[in-house]
């Protein structure tokens, strides 16, 4: 069985007749919440919210919190090329002397 991220709550886990936000609040807030740690379980989180909205009038208000997530995960998942650092100051060549 594949092991989920701490804090990660299915929806399918929530128990029928316990009242649970606005799938829209739920993205709202996972959009403000997210970090760094946090991105890849939050997107995969909201991508299942998304999956879940009923109407496609729903799934285009959710679009700019999705947009937002995926803008987060492109920034913050990139990795520095070769071992460098995005801000590593490039040495000089050294100089062809005779």
């Amino acid at each position: 069985m594949a092991k989920t991220p701490d804090g990660f709550v299915s929806l399918s886990s929530l128990k029928p007749g316990v009242a649970r936000q606005s799938p829209l609040l739920e993205l709202r807030e996972i959009y403000f919440k997210t970090s760094k740690k946090t991105i890849e379980h939050d997107f995969a989180h909201a991508i299942e919210i998304l999956k879940s909205l009923p109407s496609e009038e729903e799934r285009q208000k959710a679009h700019v919190y999705m947009e937002g997530l995926a803008e987060m995960r492109k920034e913050w998942g990139e990795m520095p090329r070769s071992g460098k650092s995005k801000g590593a100051a490039k040495r000089p060549k050294p100089s062809k002397q005779p």
